[in-house]
């Protein structure tokens, strides 16, 4: 190689990062399951002697038992330690609700545990959510494992995060693993506060966890609809059909308190709503349940082909909100160009402030600005257009300016 040739030139690659410490031992051991009145006062005497925020989380059965409840209840506190409560033997935990008072609640995911917490007589007056901050703060993966390994290079066990929680006695090794999923939770939301503050996004996330102290679950309209393999039923009599099999579904399932998909798959619910059964011995053998319940099969189909021509389901469900996207530049092509114009300014503010873009502003409260916009196309009236959607405070003042410029670039 001569004096004037240089080597290829190659990217600065970061060091590679330690493997992550495993944690698999609580710091205080794995506590006793509260399981009595006496103990639950205990618990909460304690958790109310603590001071600064309190972690928790439940444990659901998803996919064994019917619902969303919460089968253990787990909580750690400065100066009380980790307690976990048994909300079966326990189904009334307003007492460590007045314990935690006004202080902070610290949650992975916190849309999934809220209702169920709320069953049991816990609510929380502030929060912050470690997933939702994750989102925010541009983190690649947020789930807890990722998140706890990010900050504080440790593995976090998940081998039974699936496992029936109703299930009793609960074994060891499952109490240990709901334990560790508290243990840090304290140190990750302190270390996300300042990484929050740093980025400018701590306001954000203040108004984002706010929201989430009020935040109640939306009742899905026609649930059925969701059926895996829903879409290739050809006419709206088999969704007639299929719909009368969901429900008479869900019907045992809630009787036999298991999940749903437990008692028929949703691929021999599409077949049976395909098939249209008139009685047991017609019904597909490839599933034990079909058998067990082929009388009630057989009288959902039967109400399925009673229903009126005029009362049978459309093909899909009408909603108030603007057409697909998809067919807004043949039905308006002002308004698609409005909806190009202010995705890539969304596009590019994402990018640059590493969030993801659905956190600035969702897809649906947009779409319907743009679709149905305000008498006053300036700053205030978008942002009040947007607020009317249910857009905060911080995602009003970012995304308004956009949609002004995008109207003015296409105006009509």
């Amino acid at each position: 190689m001569t004096d004037d040739q240089q080597p290829p030139q190659h990217a600065a690659q970061e060091p590679a990062r330690p493997a992550p410490v495993p944690l698999d031992t609580p710091v205080d051991g794995v506590p006793d399951v509260v399981e009595t009145e006496r103990d639950l006062a205990a618990a909460a005497r304690a958790v109310a002697a603590g001071v600064g925020p309190v972690g928790l989380d439940a444990e659901r059965a998803s996919g064994h038992r019917y619902g969303q409840r919460a089968y253990l209840v787990q909580l750690r506190r400065e100066g009380s330690g980790t307690w976990l409560v048994d909300p079966m033997a326990c189904p009334d935990l307003s007492p460590l609700d007045d314990a935690i008072g006004h202080a902070e609640w610290i949650l992975h995911a916190a849309t999934q545990d809220l209702p169920c917490l709320a069953e049991v007589g816990l609510r929380p007056t502030q929060l912050f959510d470690t997933e939702l901050a994750a989102r925010l703060l541009g983190l690649p993966r947020v789930g807890l494992a990722a998140v706890v390994e990010h900050y504080l290079g440790l593995a976090l066990a998940k081998e039974h995060s699936a496992v029936d929680w109703s299930t009793r006695p609960l074994p060891e090794p499952w109490l240990r693993y709901a334990a560790l999923d508290v243990e840090v939770l304290v140190e990750l939301r302190n270390l996300m506060g300042v990484d929050l503050a740093m980025q400018g996004k701590d306001e954000w996330a203040r108004q984002e966890f706010a929201a989430l102290t009020t935040w109640q679950p939306v009742e899905r309209q026609d649930p059925w609809r969701r059926t895996t393999g829903i879409n290739t039923l050809r006419t709206r009599r088999d969704l007639a059909v299929l719909r009368e099999l969901w429900y008479e579904r869900d019907r045992i399932a809630q009787l036999r308190d298991t999940s749903p998909g437990r008692v028929l798959p949703d691929v021999n619910l599409v077949d049976i709503a395909r098939a249209r059964p008139s009685t047991p011995s017609d019904l597909p053998t490839s599933h034990r349940a079909i058998a067990r319940s082929g009388r009630q099969w057989v009288a959902a189909v039967a109400r399925g082909l009673a229903v009126p021509e005029s009362a049978l389901p459309e093909r899909t469900l009408r909603t108030d909100g603007p057409p697909p996207p998809r067919a807004w530049a043949e039905k308006d092509p002002t308004a698609a160009a409005r909806l190009a114009d202010t995705r890539a300014a969304l596009t590019a503010f994402s990018e640059e402030r590493q969030v993801p873009i659905e956190n600035v502003c969702s897809p649906d409260p947009l779409r319907r600005v743009v679709w149905s916009p305000p008498a006053d196309r300036d700053r205030d009236g978008f942002a009040a257009a947007l607020a009317a959607q249910g857009c905060r405070p911080w995602q009003r003042e970012i995304v308004a300016p956009m949609l002004v410029a995008a109207f003015a670039a296409h105006p009509g």
